[in-house]
């Protein structure tokens, strides 16, 4: 089992940043993949970002390439999302998963543990 709590969620104005953070308890953190998920209201869960265990290696939605970039503290056992020149169409509840393979996967269905999410704000 692995725990998710994500915090750093918030209102922000067009144009600002902000950077989630995800803390995980109850497994290896070094050996487990990472990835942020989001939902706006009215809208299915939708793929931001992930990075694996074992390289570092990470993938982006195209709406988000360029402008969030997601990182790992191992020794913290906790991942990043840090988000710049958000945009009012960022909003949305933002959600943690981990999971124990190390081949990164833009289906929320494979991935195997959930935070209970972050709200984030973006105002025009």
């Amino acid at each position: 089992q692995v725990q998710l709590v994500e915090s750093g969620g918030g209102l922000v104005q067009a144009g600002g940043s902000l950077r989630l953070s995800c803390a995980a308890s109850g497994r290896t953190f070094s050996r487990i993949s990472m990835g942020w998920f989001r939902q706006a209201p009215g809208k299915e869960r939708e793929f931001v970002a992930a990075i694996n265990w074992s390289s570092g290696y990470t993938i982006y939605a195209d709406s988000v390439k360029g402008r969030f970039t997601i990182s790992r503290d191992n020794a913290k056992n906790t991942v990043y999302l840090q988000m710049n020149s958000l945009k009012p169409e960022d909003t949305a509840v933002y959600y943690c998963a981990a999971d124990p393979m190390n081949v990164l996967k833009k289906t929320g269905g494979l991935w195997d543990y959930w935070g209970q999410g972050t709200q984030v704000t973006v105002s025009s």
